[in-house]
């Protein structure tokens, strides 16, 4: 899962039918469905996802997007192929994961809210703190965002540089700046949600164009 040149592409935030049907036109390398967080406006429960998975391409993988769920819960809904992925997106820690794995031989990526960039000072030095906890991680894979994930705003993206291991990109990457983004940080995947939607809803024209996008950049 984890091998191969091209960068790999995740539509996340799927709630409806619909959006199924979307992503099975565009065909991303991963679909992300977030779980049991309530105060998302992408918020799916568990059985709404098993529903929604049943008629998913198989070629695309579910990826469970969480914040701060009891272990059990994302451990169970991995075990029985609800989903493939378990996405972190709160303040799951080392030991965390570690108990997560101890369930299964899990692939897991973790969600790190990027800090404010500066030339010096307190803000440069969180930076730094920030960029040791991304390469320290043991997860499978990490993901850099803006704030709390679906807020469709970049973060600054020169904090990239700091980062030495493979990486997923997102915050605020869609149709628009997806080459700029290509070119510039050469990312391992790039995860999309609200800006490829419209008034809230995944839009498919969007989605085709993001995917395409990537797409055409990886030839």
């Amino acid at each position: 899962m984890m091998s191969g040149n091209s960068v790999k592409i995740k539509i996340c935030g799927l709630s409806r039918p619909v959006d199924i049907e979307y992503v099975n036109e565009a065909r991303p390398d991963y679909c992300g469905f977030i779980i049991n967080v309530p105060k998302s406006i992408r918020n799916t429960a568990p059985e709404q996802v098993r529903a929604l998975r049943a008629d998913l391409s198989p070629e695309i993988l579910p990826v469970g997007v969480f914040r701060n769920e009891p272990v059990e819960t994302v451990a169970g809904l991995l075990k029985d192929g609800t989903i493939s992925v378990a996405q972190l997106h709160g303040d799951e820690d080392e030991a965390y994961i570690q108990k997560l794995r101890s369930y299964g031989d899990f692939t897991v990526f973790k969600a790190f809210r990027a800090p404010h960039a500066a030339d010096g000072g307190e803000d440069r030095e969180l930076a730094v703190r920030w960029a040791e906890a991304v390469n320290a991680s043991s997860a499978d894979m990490v993901l850099l965002d803006h704030g709390g994930g679906g807020t469709g705003q970049t973060f600054a993206w020169e904090l990239a540089k700091l980062i030495h291991r493979p990486f997923v990109l997102a915050g605020g990457i869609g149709p628009d700046n997806i080459r700029a983004a290509l070119d510039q940080l050469h990312p391992w995947g790039v995860d999309m949600s609200s800006s490829v939607e419209t008034g809230g809803k995944k839009d498919r024209e969007k989605i085709l164009a993001a995917v395409a996008g990537v797409r055409k950049w990886n030839c």
